[in-house]
């Protein structure tokens, strides 16, 4: 079982959530204008998941995860979790070519991501971006006049019940000496303001484009084979340091492969001449055979 559907299976299901997407990532820190790669460990290393996950409860609410795995215990643990409307900010970091960066900007927090390869942070942000789009209608939805809760009948009730204390224009009465200061209605002024949104920037136009489904099956083939290439280079043996037994370097190693090219290549050749002669012999042979049968023949009458 992959890593993505045990996550699946033991963190969100229970929960009642659909996972869309699991990637791995690793922190990314800047110091002192240079870019410096930690992935601190707290009781022993471990790996960190940033997953996109929905809800299956109407209305679907579209959720981000972190979930970490430490190593030597197979659970999970759920360490944060962010509602995609505290999202604020995509950064892909570069918008010209692929790179395993990207920032996420929420109301309380930035976080640095560090993918494990640049396949993989395209999958996330591109799932991401069409999970948005069809949950939260679009990274630039249109502005909200009405405030949360209330249709537009309650709101124009309300912009009548307004018109009506307003006070009508006329002369204003100065106030009576010693008396409270008349007080004079206002009219309530509505503003339009916009909802507040994720933006995507710096994310590259095949990841927010209309051929999405397409560039998908691309990343997800990158990353097969990202992954496979992993696995063939983990299982290779270590290379040997120098001065330890066993070790040979470069010159001596090509030395030691030309000699034994050579001695192939003259074996090789003594085989050969050696086949050749025993065809030779074998046919003599046969010519000696067939002298000697006719000669019996020739006798025996």
């Amino acid at each position: 079982m992959s890593a993505q559907s045990d996550i699946n299976k033991k963190v969100f299901v229970p929960r009642g959530e659909t996972m869309l997407v699991a990637v791995e990532v690793r922190r990314r820190r800047r110091t002192a204008g240079r870019r410096i790669l930690q992935l601190s460990t707290r009781g022993g290393e471990y790996a960190t998941y940033l997953c996109l996950s929905v809800t299956n409860r109407t209305p679907p609410q579209l959720l981000i995860t972190k979930v970490k795995q430490f190593a030597g215990s197979a659970p999970f643990v759920t360490r944060s979790q962010w509602g995609v409307d505290q999202l604020r900010q995509v950064n892909g970091i570069d918008p010209n070519k692929d790179c395993p960066d990207f920032d996420l900007v929420f109301d309380n927090t930035v976080d640095q991501w560090l993918c494990s390869s640049s396949a993989e942070k395209c999958i996330f942000i591109l799932i991401l971006y069409q999970a948005y789009k069809t949950y939260s209608g679009g990274p630039t939805g249109p502005p909200v006049c009405l405030p949360a809760g209330v249709g537009k009948v309650g709101a124009m009730r309300r912009m009548s019940l307004d018109a009506v204390r307003i006070a009508p224009r006329g002369p204003v009465e100065p106030p009576v000496a010693g008396g409270p200061r008349a007080r004079t209605l206002s009219p309530r002024r509505k503003s339009c303001v916009p909802a507040r949104g994720t933006e995507f920037i710096n994310c590259q136009p095949k990841l927010t484009g209309e051929a999405c489904t397409m560039n998908l099956v691309i990343y997800r083939v990158k990353a097969f084979f990202t992954r496979l290439k992993k696995r063939v280079l983990a299982k290779r043996p270590a290379p040997r340091a120098k001065g330890q037994p066993g070790h040979f370097s470069g010159g001596i190693m090509s030395n030691v492969v030309q000699r034994v090219t050579v001695s192939v290549g003259e074996r090789g050749q003594r085989l050969t001449r050696a086949e050749d002669q025993t065809l030779e012999l074998m046919h003599k042979a046969q010519q000696f055979a067939d002298t000697a049968h006719k000669l019996s023949l020739k006798y025996s009458k």
